[in-house]
């Protein structure tokens, strides 16, 4: 239940949102929003045209919500392989999966290219976000040269979204923080040469 100080369609929007990431769109309901947003019946009729509009106003809302979040990080302070680390082990709610990326596994949201489109741009803009990331740090040694910045960037976000999918088959974040230890062993920087150890003799 929301504060009487909240706008009606705000307290709509923010329902919805958490319905969405809890039940998907074919199980929200209006009566079920309407019970969320502690509004009255009709109220939803009156500030949007119905569900779709609704569903697609809290998509949006949520996808913005996730590009400032990963931005924050991934703009942030630190090396490239710091920031993507960070992006990496930021804390989630990883049993309950990504808002934005549950919704691809919803029919009714995949058949909808209206409703689908944010979901589409975030994932996308995502990549593209990480893959700049990933070429700064090859340009700047910090990872092999052979390294391609899309290839990484689509591999970041598979381990991501695939990880939640196993977490949450087992009930447990173990897989989930296991695939991101085993990425970033694999993402590690490479040491300067003259790093390398000195060989002992025997």
């Amino acid at each position: 239940m929301y504060s009487v100080c909240v706008s009606t369609p705000e307290r709509l929007i923010e329902a919805t949102r958490e319905l969405l990431w809890e039940r998907g769109y074919v199980g929200t309901s209006p009566k079920a929003i309407l019970q969320r947003a502690g509004a009255g019946q009709g109220s939803m009729y009156h500030h949007f045209t119905g569900k779709p509009e609704l569903a697609l106003a809290a998509i949006r809302r949520t996808a913005e919500e996730i590009r400032a979040t990963a931005e924050a990080v991934l703009g942030g302070p630190g090396s490239p392989y710091e920031r993507v680390e960070a992006y990496l082990r930021r804390e989630r709610d990883v049993l309950r999966g990504c808002p934005v990326g549950r919704l691809t596994m919803d029919p009714d949201v995949v058949a909808s290219d209206e409703l689908r489109a944010p979901v589409d741009e975030t994932l996308d803009w995502l990549r593209e976000r990480l893959a700049a990331v990933v070429e700064e740090g090859r340009e700047r040694g910090e990872f092999a040269p052979g390294l391609d910045g899309e290839e990484i960037a689509a591999t970041i976000v598979a381990t991501v979204q695939g990880g939640y999918v196993l977490a949450r088959a087992s009930g447990s974040t173990a897989a989930f923080d296991t695939g991101v230890r085993g990425l970033l062993s694999l993402l590690a920087p490479r040491s300067p040469a003259g790093d390398c150890p000195t060989p002992t003799k025997a």
